[in-house]
């Protein structure tokens, strides 16, 4: 999918809200006719003489063909999202109805928005920025409260400003640079070197800070991964129903009844967390069984949690160490789960207790202490720096553009350890200013615009 500069004078038309039959559904009209084509489909007042963000009530029809009772929206430019001309045109939710509108608009040459497009038109309007832009596809896909709120904070521009500080204060150093360049012959200094040292190792600590922010944005974004682990029968597929509060895995007391692992999602604190239940570890014979084992394996590996449950009914002090012991090996951050406190055999909650006062005691077949689970999965995301309002990196591409930052301010660094010349001074604080300036969007190309906006909804 590409934009071109042609395109982009015509106005466009989508469906804004999701496909399926609704009460209403909400079509989208951006572009310098919008306002003058949706008139002469309308019958009620005249649009092109009401004020900007006005409702009126009237019909679209189609020459004698009403097609349905409508509300429209107006939004003149550059008062809207798009900074153009837009029309909102609310209808019954009815699929006939939305096409034939549709059609109807588009024989009066308005013509199809491709993905993405409207929020495009906003970007390369000067409503905001690409980061920015980004987060509205962010927020839409928002799925739980953190989520929510980290793009949120992204739309409004609190990253962006961020941003574009450090690059005005590099910009200013690179301009000193250059200016000596055309000086090479006087041998003078504009640019301090110790103080473009000072600045290039201050803006290096804040980029770092946001680079190591990412672990933490990831999670915020896509959910935490966690596997609930431990020998057949210890209950992990109760303890998955308990935390689902629905009936999702089979639970029996025959021992390796979950061949295969089986996912489901669920907020706590306003994080998603991906539950994964998986086979029951033990040496087995049955072929079956034992891929289910291999694949419980892989899972533990590359989770980001796990849930280590110890069944207290039938275990004892020198399996459970013994357990530990190889989940420590794993190096995944895991809790030490112990269940079925309700059929606990004599003396081992105290032993655990004694040995590993880490250890959470539950009985997911009663339901007890599962908010003390809940609490203690949450204390291991440390959502501090997301709450205290630091800025916080969930966007790959941010990533991969403020790591390629960092090495070209380390060569700035190294530069100036060397006593490199001027051309080669200016030439890594450039690639800093260029990266960073991908970012936000002040560096771009056509073929990286049309990558991040394909990704949106048509009609946002």
């Amino acid at each position: 999918m590409s934009f071109n500069i042609a395109e982009r004078e015509d106005t466009i038309i989508a469906l804004a809200t999701p496909q399926g039959v609704g009460a209403i559904a909400v079509i989208r009209l951006s572009g310098k006719d919008a306002i003058r084509v949706t008139n002469e489909v309308f019958f009620g007042k005249n649009l092109e003489n009401q004020p900007s963000h006005t409702i009126h009530f009237g019909t679209i029809r189609d020459g004698e063909k009403i097609i349905d009772e409508v509300l429209v929206s107006i939004f003149k430019a550059p008062r809207s999202f798009t900074k153009e001309n837009v029309v909102e045109i609310s209808t019954h939710g009815s699929s006939y109805i939305i096409n034939q509108v549709l059609k109807l608009f588009v024989r009066k040459g308005i013509r199809l928005a491709k993905p993405g497009e409207f929020t495009q038109r906003a970007f390369l309007n000067g409503q905001f920025d690409l980061a920015q832009a980004e987060a509205v596809a962010d927020l839409i896909h928002a799925d739980s409260e953190t989520s929510h709120q980290a793009a949120l904070n992204q739309m409004r521009g609190g990253f962006s400003s961020e941003i574009q500080e450090l690059r005005n204060q590099l910009i200013h150093f690179a301009s000193m640079i250059e200016l000596e360049l055309d000086f090479v012959e006087e041998d003078v200094e504009f640019a301090s070197r110790d103080d473009l040292r000072r600045l290039v190792e201050r803006i290096l600590r804040i980029v770092e800070e946001l680079i190591l922010s990412f672990d933490l944005g990831n999670v915020i974004k896509n959910g935490v991964p966690t596997v609930i682990a431990g020998k057949p029968n210890a209950g992990k597929s109760t303890l998955l129903n308990a935390l689902l509060n629905e009936e999702k895995a089979i639970v029996s007391d025959i021992a390796g009844t979950t061949r295969d692992f089986i996912e489901d999602e669920i907020s706590i604190g306003g994080v998603i967390f991906r539950f994964i239940d998986t086979a029951g570890l033990r040496e087995t014979t049955d072929t079956i069984e034992a891929i289910g084992v291999s694949r419980t394996q892989e899972k533990m590996k590359t989770a980001s949690l796990i849930l280590y449950l110890f069944d207290l009914s039938d275990t004892d002090l020198v399996e459970i160490n013994r357990d530990i012991n190889k989940l420590e090996n794993l190096g995944v951050p895991f809790l030490k789960v112990a269940n079925k406190t309700d059929k606990a055999k004599a003396n081992i909650i105290s032993e655990l207790k004694a040995n590993h006062p880490d250890t959470i005691f539950i009985s997911a077949g009663q339901k007890e202490n599962l908010e003390g689970l809940k609490l203690r999965i949450l204390e291991l995301v440390n959502l501090d720096k997301f709450r205290t309002g630091n800025t916080i990196i969930t966007n790959v591409r941010h990533y991969d553009s403020l790591t390629k930052t960092r090495e070209s301010l380390l060569d700035v660094l190294t530069g100036l350890d060397s006593l490199v010349t001027n051309d080669f001074l200016a030439m890594d604080i450039r690639r800093a200013l260029h990266y960073l300036g991908e970012i936000t969007g002040q560096v771009t190309t056509d073929d990286l615009l049309a990558n991040i906006f394909s990704k949106f909804c048509i009609g946002k």
